[in-house]
């Protein structure tokens, strides 16, 4: 059996030779773009109708439809992260995370947002003083049960 490792290996390296973009990808499987790239990148199991369509866009054999299926073991290092871009969502959980706990809670009350019932959605803004990296998140709230 092909590990999620090994399935994203093969993954990146189809889409590199088919020189396709996620979002050309996703398009074909018929899902969004940030769920296909996460389920490619091992965070999500992909079902086997969108797992089957992604490896017919990618030539890819069928263990890797099996291999994205599989429930992955969603876990990353305690370490700070050194890549520029991913360390930037870090500084910015640090910097404005109270900030929006805070907001949340007056907004909502005690509870959290979900990452299970969640979209993201990750888009760019031609503004004219440059480039901007629009990131909208949604995630379901969960009220704190109380018993």
């Amino acid at each position: 059996m092909m590990t999620k490792t090994e399935m994203t290996t093969a993954i990146r390296a189809a889409k590199e030779r088919a020189e396709l973009s996620w979002e050309a990808i996703a398009e074909r499987v018929g899902m969004s773009p940030v769920w296909v790239t996460s389920a490619c990148l091992g965070m999500n199991s992909m079902p086997a109708e969108y797992a089957a369509k992604l490896c017919e866009a990618l030539d890819l054999p069928a263990e890797v439809a099996l291999a994205l299926a599989v429930c992955p073991n969603k876990q990353w290092s305690p370490v700070v992260p050194t890549d520029p871009l991913i360390y930037r969502f870090y500084e910015i959980a640090g910097v404005y995370g109270e900030t929006m706990k805070e907001l949340i809670h007056e907004k909502f009350g005690d509870g959290i947002m979900s990452a299970i019932d969640f979209t993201l959605g990750v888009d760019r803004d031609d503004d004219p003083a440059g480039a901007r990296v629009v990131v909208t998140m949604s995630g379901k709230f969960l009220p704190y049960k109380k018993w």
